[in-house]
């Protein structure tokens, strides 16, 4: 090699070794690795339209079950079923369906609540017996458990969950109002067919949520807690209708699941979670503000009846009007909740949810027990948009979901039993 040819092999070796060494000023820096960027956050109101159409699908019966019930041939005390079936699911829906999510993700939870939803309300509109009719609203209320958990998952603030949960409070309050006029116009079949609204928001969700399955989804799954745990809530459930078998049931199994929890700490029911006190002081009182609310609910318009001479559509608008305010204070206090501190909301809500028993059961002017209603969903709506994220956010992110479904959990329980509180002060009084 030519004396030329060698200088311009070392000339450029030399510019390579310096440009690995010392990039120029006008070359951009090296990329690095950085977290990823969140996707973009479902709109609200999106989230409100695919959890709380179930609101109303829960409450749509109350005034229609005689019609129900003769349609299906049953007594209208027999056609209640319809809504311990819908209850029942909810209560131990919300759970399996958080732990769906936990381990599969966010679109497999929307599309088994989908399927369920569709698959539920076509049993229902063709179903010519109770039990098939049963089985159909089971699958409506496992679908609707799935979609608010999705939507309390993707809440993340206490004003979006503020407007989730008074949506729960408006749609509950005119779902019987909405199921009696759809009845009447067409027919209770389509009456029990309003969840099917929240689908109109998955396309919307799918779009912008995160759909990926979580890292953690390996791990194998408790089956045997997912089963006490159920069998814990079924009994809950059915203490109004069966008290003294369902009461020991509820003991056995509660115990049982707790010597689970010893032997699997980490499983569908994780220790550490019910080792967290600020979770489990507020779950408990999401439970007593449902249990009050739901007991209220159904007490209110019969001492309105007792003691005034009011019409029965009287008292529905009254109670209607007074829903609707409580819903419209608990999302403000939701959109304030930041700016008064824990502490102040905390005081407000155990506030209106002492001063409305109290009200119903001493006030001498019967008017005044529609601000008992006003306030009771008030709290039990600010409630839920506060107190969840209050003690879900105490919780490991890992075991988010869980905490949110095991919170729901309670909350549905004070559903349940509010109306056999309700049953028993009315065989009392």
């Amino acid at each position: 090699m030519s004396l030329a040819a060698r200088t311009r092999t070392t000339d450029v070796t030399r510019t390579t070794d310096i440009t690995r060494t010392a990039p120029t000023t006008h070359d951009p820096a090296p990329a690095t690795p950085g977290p990823a960027s969140p996707p973009p956050q479902v709109p609200v109101g999106w989230l409100a339209l695919l959890a709380t159409p179930v609101a109303a699908s829960a409450n749509s019966p109350v005034l229609i079950l005689p019609e129900m019930a003769s349609a299906l041939g049953v007594g209208t005390a027999t056609a209640t079923w319809l809504v311990t079936a819908f209850a029942w699911a909810m209560a131990i829906g919300t759970p399996l369906m958080a732990g769906l999510l936990r381990r599969r993700g966010i679109g497999s939870t929307l599309r088994l609540s989908t399927a369920l939803i569709v698959a539920g309300t076509v049993v229902v509109a063709l179903a010519p017996w109770l039990p098939l009719a049963m089985t159909g609203r089971v699958a409506q209320a496992a679908g609707g458990a799935g979609l608010i958990t999705v939507a309390m998952n993707l809440a993340g603030s206490i004003r979006r969950m503020g407007v989730i949960t008074a949506g729960f409070g408006t749609l509950g309050a005119v779902g019987p109002l909405l199921g009696s006029l759809l009845a009447e116009a067409a027919s209770w079949r389509v009456s029990l067919a309003v969840g099917v609204l929240a689908l109109l928001a998955i396309p919307a969700v799918v779009r912008r949520a995160d759909l990926s399955v979580p890292p953690h989804s390996a791990t194998p799954f408790d089956g045997r807690g997912a089963a006490l745990l159920v069998l814990v809530a079924t009994a809950l459930v059915l203490i109004p209708r069966h008290p003294l078998p369902a009461v020991a049931a509820a003991l056995v199994t509660a115990a049982l699941l707790a010597l689970h929890i010893r032997t699997r700490p980490d499983g569908f029911v994780p220790a550490a979670l019910l080792r967290t006190r600020e979770f489990v002081r507020h779950a408990l009182l999401a439970c007593a503000l449902a249990t009050s609310y739901f007991t209220l609910l159904f007490t209110v318009p019969q001492l309105l009846r007792d003691r005034t001479d009011w019409s029965t559509a009287t008292i529905g608008t009254g109670q209607l009007i007074a829903l609707l305010i409580g819903s419209a204070l608990a999302m403000a206090l939701a959109a304030a909740a930041a700016r008064l501190g824990r502490r102040r909301v905390l005081v407000l809500l155990l506030t209106a949810g002492t001063l409305a028993p109290l009200i119903a059961a001493l006030s001498p002017w019967p008017p005044l027990l529609l601000l008992v209603a006003t306030l009771a969903v008030f709290a039990t709506s600010g409630g839920l948009a506060t107190l969840s994220v209050y003690g879900t956010g105490a919780a490991p992110s890992a075991q988010r979901p869980t905490a949110i479904g095991l919170f729901n959990l309670c909350y549905q329980l004070g559903g349940a039993f509010g109306p056999a509180v309700a049953a028993l002060l009315t065989l009392t009084a």
